[in-house]
């Protein structure tokens, strides 16, 4: 089992013989067990990479031992704690708030699904925590950050998903 470090303080990412900049939440890091949906903040702890997801009109098939699939246009992650979906997958109409994962500016275009609050999920402790692609600029959702999620640079991740195996972690600290 490899792991991918997160230096919160550095703001840097380590993976595979690799240290690139990373974009953390726009509120900060907090332990998970302080994590609340919509406060911005990125978890602290260790998580497995549940999956990847890739939009097919913008990736080719990927070389990785990860499990993964093509996103659809109407694929979400559910975002209300009142949803029984939720921080899951789900489809768009949903009768609940969800993220939109099909975005136009390319920051999901790969996301690796962290597995925070998962196991099971609990509500309003945080959801639809990734790995994905910054802006071309180097900015995650906003100057400001992420919503919570780790964002690199594309390339980046490219490099860590082919290196990358089921068993594999991410340790933010």
């Amino acid at each position: 089992m490899a792991a991918i470090h997160v230096d919160v303080k550095a703001r840097t990412l380590t993976a595979f013989g690799e240290t690139v900049p990373c974009v953390l939440g726009r509120g900060g890091a907090v332990a998970a067990a302080d994590k609340r949906e919509g406060d911005g903040c990125t978890p602290l702890g260790v998580y497995a990479l549940r999956a990847l997801l890739l939009r097919p009109d913008r990736n080719p098939v990927p070389a990785t031992r990860l499990s993964w699939r093509w996103l659809r246009s109407d694929d979400g992650w559910s975002d209300d704690g009142r949803d029984p979906a939720y921080n899951r997958p789900v489809r768009h109409p949903h009768a609940f708030s969800a993220e939109q994962l099909w975005r136009r500016d390319g920051l999901y275009d790969l996301i690796v699904v962290l597995g925070h609050n998962d196991a099971p999920p609990v509500p309003g402790r945080g959801s639809a925590i990734f790995l994905h692609c910054t802006r071309d600029d180097g900015s995650g959702d906003s100057a400001a950050g992420t919503a919570g999620c780790i964002a690199i640079a594309r390339d980046a991740l490219w490099r860590i998903i082919a290196a990358a195996g089921p068993s594999d972690v991410i340790a933010i600290a």
